[in-house]
């Protein structure tokens, strides 16, 4: 089966993977993504029937969407995920949990229930999009997935998602329907191991607050996040959305997330050797350090962290600060950064810093290659 997807961000980085809302596309989540760049590689997928992914003949199943999931992953030889999964992407996250607990880091699922609808209902459903389209269901969904004051306020956004709902096509969303309407994970829920938090919002009539909290005493030590939102918080609030994906897997305080992004950049061996020489004279430096630096600027979303590692290299090198300059040789590969990349800035700063710099900083990243075993 052929999955559309995208992945962004630092190939140092944990994964966050999201799977789609029925009617959607992996470009929902797109307004999220410069929040989370700054700590994951996003990974964002079409679920199979939607989108570029291949529409293959029906009904699905939830295990057929899972399994697409797994062979994904494989196919990106990427062992384990945090994975966030909204309404039926929620369905394919409890699955997941319960059947690949093992593939997931911490588990997101928003706006779902561990059984939706009915069978009935979804079948009413089939039977009126392959009747009379798409359209027929559009402005109802538009109605369940946001509130009236997002409507109207947001009009050109509201305007991309009903486009997004219209160019699917009939039989792939017809065929995730029956796959939503067959899925009941009521009993087995609770047998999900890991630290999982439930979203929702508090105008969604579709997976409303009291199913989240059902679900929440299911899982022995969910948390729980309500929005002021329908159906899809994720568009209506990215950024609050995003903050508390954040909040959940690297943590709350600006020091947690420093050090997260100062292991992704600079790399766990390098932080654990530094936390180990700490003593009572540098300790609050190495905090310094991990709460300004790497909390509060390396986090920022205006500039990737690829970029960051270009310019941090640039102004370097006329300060001469070799030990300095290596490490963060070191790290820019660690962010995407090239060896061609570094080459060039180097290049550069022979003109507008010195040729003498120039040439310490080319010997000094030429020791880095020859130290990693970087080849060019």
């Amino acid at each position: 089966m052929k999955t559309n997807y995208k992945i962004q961000g630092t190939p140092n980085s944990p994964v966050l993977m999201f799977s789609n809302s029925l009617g959607a596309t992996m470009e929902m989540w797109d307004e999220l993504v410069p929040y989370l760049l700054p700590y994951f590689r996003v990974l964002q997928y079409d679920t199979r029937g939607h989108g570029q992914s291949e529409s293959t003949k029906g009904p699905y199943s939830i295990e057929q969407l899972g399994n697409d999931v797994i062979d994904l992953l494989n196919e990106l030889n990427i062992d384990k995920v945090h994975f966030c999964g909204l309404s039926m992407g929620g369905l394919i996250g409890q699955w997941l949990g319960i059947n690949h607990p093992e593939r997931l880091n911490k588990l997101i699922i928003s706006n779902t229930d561990s059984r939706i609808g009915t069978v009935e209902s979804w079948n009413e459903r089939i039977k009126t999009i392959t009747e009379n389209g798409m359209t027929s269901i559009v402005e109802g969904t538009m109605e369940k997935w946001f509130t009236d004051g997002f409507r109207k306020n947001n009009t050109s956004r509201v305007a991309e998602m009903t486009t997004m709902f219209l160019a699917n096509k009939p039989a792939g969303y017809a065929a995730c329907c029956a796959a939503i309407g067959a899925a009941d994970f009521r009993e087995v829920v609770k047998t999900i191991p890991l630290e999982t938090l439930i979203i929702t919002g508090d105008e969604d009539v579709v997976t409303n607050v009291a199913a989240a909290q059902k679900i929440q005493e299911e899982i022995p030590g969910a948390k729980m996040k309500v929005f002021h939102a329908r159906h899809l918080p994720s568009t209506e609030l990215p950024f609050d959305y995003a903050e508390t994906l954040i909040n959940f897997i690297v943590g709350e305080f600006t020091f947690d997330r420093g050090m997260h992004v100062r292991r992704t950049v600079l790399g766990s061996e390098h932080v654990d050797r530094a936390n180990g020489n700490k003593n009572k004279f540098n300790t609050d430096f190495q905090e310094f350090i991990s709460h300004y630096a790497w909390g509060e600027i390396w986090t920022r979303p205006g500039l990737s962290k690829h970029h960051r590692s270009l310019i941090t290299l640039s102004m370097l090198i006329p300060l001469n600060r070799k030990a300095e300059f290596k490490m963060h040789v070191k790290a820019a590969f660690n962010n995407g950064v090239s060896a061609a990349e570094i080459k060039e800035v180097i290049l550069q700063s022979g003109i507008y810093c010195g040729l003498p710099a120039a040439n310490d900083a080319m010997h000094s990243a030429e020791e880095v290659f020859q130290e990693n075993n970087i080849k060019l």
